[in-house]
């Protein structure tokens, strides 16, 4: 299991708290800083069984400047929105969780951490 946080997060320090409460085993990746290449967006978007619009956080200033909320949210925009999302990792929605099964979530909730854990 990975948790893709950003350590000033309090969703992110309260999944990993969970986490730790409950025994998992699972990698931090500091995604601010270790920053996921665009297959690796894609690959946890598979994971989560989302579109990368779904994952981006269009309030930070950077959506804004790049005018995100106008940008076409379908099959031939999907590249464009990866590549956003690499080149701008704050834009990603925190914290995503790789569960041991394949999947994905995105642990904003108690519930979401502990789906992720029983999988």
């Amino acid at each position: 299991m990975e948790i893709w946080i950003n350590p000033a997060c309090s969703k992110c320090r309260s999944a990993l708290t969970l986490l730790d409460a409950e025994g998992a085993d699972y990698t931090v990746r500091r995604y601010l800083e270790d920053v996921p290449s665009e297959d690796e967006i894609r690959d946890v978007l598979e994971r989560l069984g989302l579109e990368p619009w779904d994952i981006t956080r269009t309030q930070e200033a950077a959506a804004k400047e790049l005018g995100l909320k106008d940008w076409p949210r379908d099959d031939t925009s999907r590249d464009r929105w990866v590549k956003a999302l690499s080149e701008h990792p704050k834009l990603i929605q925190r914290p995503i969780i790789t569960a041991d099964d394949g999947t994905a979530v995105v642990g904003r909730s108690e519930e979401s951490v502990r789906d992720a854990l029983s999988r």
